[in-house]
């Protein structure tokens, strides 16, 4: 192809077909083609077109900040089946995006697929394979024994996926969903349609996108900041070559992520200063994510999560451990100190930012150390929920990546809140708590396996989750508490808090008390050599 075509959004809106299944790259507002999902959702409203759309999202397309992604489609007759890793999320108090009133509502087949399955997807199209194969999400709500990813009735009635045996062996079979129309994001598009990514927080998935669509007959349209003359792009700096790009749309004020038009260290364009890093203030979260912290290997590589122990890179740079462990985020970054709040998703001064679907072939194979992340809740088997509130759907994302993440890491370490709406103090090292919690987060069963316990102790696991009263392990046949923070009680804070018994370790120990006060804990982590126990 000599030349690329480089259109208005408008202009691309009208290439889609009705009925065509269309594959968006994005993570929230991090890379996201927002100007041309607009352009498809104001087209719908003037003409009607495109309609009964199926869209896939490997992780969200958009937010509730003011990036709208896949809002602008959620529009009755224009779609009609939508597939994501993730969904845009906010607070309890936020009125519900689109999306989640029609998931919600059942007008339309939802489903919630981890995020590395669903890049796998993309790659079994593009191959022209009869679908992806594969032990991740097994005895979660991914497995049809229990959800089958569906997210609502109408997706119940249409299954996705089903378990068959392979090889003597049990296995989840995704048949191959094939996009006609691939939308991806990059910086920089040349004449001729090379992409590069210079000022992207991530790349995401856009090469597997974009060959799952072309490889099937497909188009492909990218949406860029800016565009250069043929050749003066670097042939190392091609991301997307030309070969795999269709149509080119111009947006220059396409923000780099959520409330942050452009900020070069997320690009790794400079490096921040250490110092330009707030470190957490002193309360109860910063006391549960030291406490994580001390469960870090010298030299490990450890995946980070959304929550209480996304300030643990920060508890290390305030304990002078910058750099003694290399973090790895499903959207790409590696090393570096991954971000916060708005900017969630990326890091500055990453070591390298690399394709997301080759980071969850690393993350579901388990090639890293160890990773932190949040529950919502546990149950008796050592179960987590983190994907699903359904008094409030929203304020949940989805499992996005956590169930590529979990299924076979080596360890993990799940951190939150004991009890949800408690009043928590600290005062003289210890922990009072002026007023238990309403909810009880250690449930009989959890409202949606998003992580199997029992899964996790045949596969030889080491699971511990820390909250701000007692530290628990997974253990062969119970939740075990094994250290009780100073101020607590353990049967008035901890085994009456939980609606099933839990077992207290013939040598339970008192928790730090260095965590409880505001000056740094002289943080030593655990050396290489040590095995998890």
């Amino acid at each position: 192809m000599a030349r690329q075509k480089v259109i208005s959004a408008a202009e691309a809106a009208r290439l889609i077909p009705d009925g065509a299944i269309v594959t968006v790259s994005s993570s929230s507002a991090l890379g996201c083609p927002d100007a041309t999902l607009a352009a498809i959702g104001a087209r719908f409203e003037a003409e009607g077109h495109p309609r009964n759309i199926t869209a896939l999202h490997p992780i969200a397309a958009g937010d509730m900040w003011g990036v709208k992604g896949v809002d602008h489609l959620a529009k009755s007759g224009c779609l009609a089946r939508v597939l994501a890793g993730s969904y845009p999320s906010g607070p309890s108090s936020a009125e519900p995006p689109e999306i989640w009133k029609m998931i919600a509502g059942d007008a339309i087949p939802a489903y919630n697929v981890p995020s590395g399955i669903l890049f796998d997807i993309h790659r079994e199209a593009a191959a022209k394979r009869p679908g992806v194969l594969t032990k991740i999400g097994m005895d979660t709500f991914v497995d049809p024994i229990h959800e089958g990813c569906a997210m609502n009735a109408k997706a119940a009635a249409d299954p996705i996926v089903r378990r068959v045996n392979f090889a003597g062996e049990d296995w989840l079979f995704f048949p191959t969903i094939t996009p006609q129309i691939a939308i991806i994001r990059a910086t920089t598009a040349d004449e001729r349609g090379n992409l590069s990514y210079e000022q992207e927080g991530g790349i995401l998935g856009p090469v597997d996108q974009a060959l799952a669509a072309r490889n099937n007959g497909g188009i492909v349209i990218a949406q860029v900041k800016r565009l250069a003359a043929a050749g003066t792009l670097r042939p190392h700096d091609v991301v997307v070559p030309s070969v795999l790009v269709d149509y080119i749309v111009v947006a220059p004020d396409q923000l780099q992520t959520t409330h942050t038009a452009y900020e070069p260290a997320i690009s790794g364009e400079i490096l921040r200063p250490l110092s330009s890093f707030d470190a957490p203030k002193f309360d109860i979260a910063k006391v549960i994510a030291r406490r994580v912290a001390q469960e870090l290997r010298d030299g490990d590589a450890v995946n980070i999560g959304f929550g209480i122990s996304a300030n643990v890179p920060r508890i290390l740079i305030e304990e002078g451990r910058h750099g003694a462990v290399t973090w790895v985020i499903e959207q790409g970054a590696v090393g570096g100190v991954p971000l916060l709040d708005f900017q969630f998703g990326c890091a500055s001064n990453a070591e390298a930012i690399v394709q997301s679907p080759h980071q969850f072939t690393y993350f579901q194979g388990a090639g890293f150390d160890m990773s932190l992340l949040s529950f919502l809740q546990i149950d008796r088997g050592g179960s987590v929920n983190v994907s699903k509130l359904g008094v409030r759907p929203h304020v949940t994302a989805g499992a996005g990546g956590f169930v590529d993440i979990t299924a076979r890491a080596k360890k993990i370490v799940f951190s939150g809140y004991f009890t949800a709406g408690s009043k928590l103090e600290i005062h003289d090292g210890a922990v009072k708590i002026a007023k238990e919690g309403r909810v009880k987060k250690l449930v009989e069963a959890v409202e949606q396996i998003s992580f199997s316990g029992p899964r996790a102790v045949a596969q030889g696991q080491d699971i511990v989750y820390v909250t701000e009263r007692c530290v628990l392990r997974l253990e062969t046949e119970s939740v075990t508490v094994t250290e009780l923070a100073p101020g607590i009680d353990l049967e008035r804070d901890v085994l009456a808090q939980a609606e099933f018994p839990l077992r207290v370790a013939s040598d339970i120990r008192k928790m730090d008390r260095g965590l409880f006060h505001a000056a740094p804990i002289d943080l030593r982590l655990r050396p290489a050599e040590e095995m998890a126990l």
